[in-house]
Formats: structure tokens, sequence, C-alpha cells
């Protein structure tokens, strides 16, 4: 089994909506370095990574032994912030993501837990492999809609869960 593929990234932010949130990482230290300290020796990188990375919104990944998946984004005005996850199988019982609202049953929606600290693990009820994104495209194509306005909500609350769950400085302070 390989890894999953990162969320596709356009290498023209040109073409983007306006108001999606557009950052660059330049090399795989760079995109290292937007985890915690502690995180770090935890991330995988896929191979097939091509720097410079040019992300809208956020990039995903899972670790292809599963167990593990990653998350790099950035809120308006802050720096590429990463999470690590520990993540489960998730359940049989239909669960709704907390982050893009979306329901699904299986593994599709699972609790993904970060470390706080050596104490402490927080965990939220998220789409299994970070496909949010993905998610939200469908349901606003489907509704001929734009997809900014859910997107804009959905990075909302992945920066709240960082500053307030992880109490991660989403300025970049402490990395």
């Amino acid at each position: 089994m390989g890894w999953a593929r990162p969320s596709p990234v356009s290498p023209a932010p040109a073409v983007w909506e306006t108001g999606a949130t557009v950052f660059k990482l330049d090399t795989p230290t760079a995109l290292l370095d937007s985890f915690r300290p502690k995180d770090r020796r935890l991330v995988d990188l896929p191979s097939d990574l091509k720097f410079p990375l040019a992300v809208k919104d956020y990039l995903a990944w899972t670790h292809p032994g599963g167990g593990r998946v990653f998350i790099v984004f950035a809120t308006p005005g802050g720096v590429p912030t990463g999470i690590a996850f520990d993540s489960n199988a998730g359940s049989a019982a239909p669960a709704m993501c907390s982050w893009c609202h979306t329901s699904s049953v299986g593994t599709g929606v699972g609790l993904l837990v970060a470390t706080l600290n050596n104490n402490k693990r927080v965990g939220v009820m998220v789409c299994s492999d970070l496909s949010c994104r993905e998610k939200l495209e469908e349901q606003a194509n489907r509704a001929g809609a734009s997809v900014r306005p859910a997107m804009e909500k959905l990075m909302a609350r992945v920066g709240l869960f960082a500053s307030d769950a992880l109490k991660i400085d989403l300025s970049g302070a402490g990395r």
C-alpha cells in the first residue's frame, strides 16, 4: 500500500477563487517546520511531493500503514501550521464531521487525536482522510454554488481546533 495522495494543488494560483488562503512551501524542511517541534518526529512525508508546493487552503495526507493523518493549513494572516493526528478506523454508526459537517457511515468519519502535552491528548470527529475539501466541492457543484463560503467556514473550524484545543499559536510564534 502506498501513500494516500495529498490533496491536489494547482500550480497556478491566479485561477483560484478569490478569498482562498494560499501559501507556499519551498522545501521539505519548510513543510516539517510548520509542525510543532514535538510533532516533527511523527511526520512522514509522501515521497512523491514536488517542491516548491503552492497550497490552496490545506494539504492533507495519510500514512500508508494507517494510524496517522497529517494536515498543513494556514488561516488568513497566519503561517502554515501542521497537525499530526493518530487515527482510528471509525465505526459502523453514521457520524458527522465536526469540520465540514458532512455525514458518513463506516470509516468515513472517525476520531482523530493529537497530542496537547505529555499528559493530555485532544480528539475531534472529522473525515478520517481529511477529505473535507473534496466533499464540500462536490456539494457546491451539485448545488451550482461557490465552494468558497463553505471553505472559509471549514478553515475557521480547523484554525479554532488548532488554537483553542491544541494551544497552537497560528502566527507561528514558538515554532
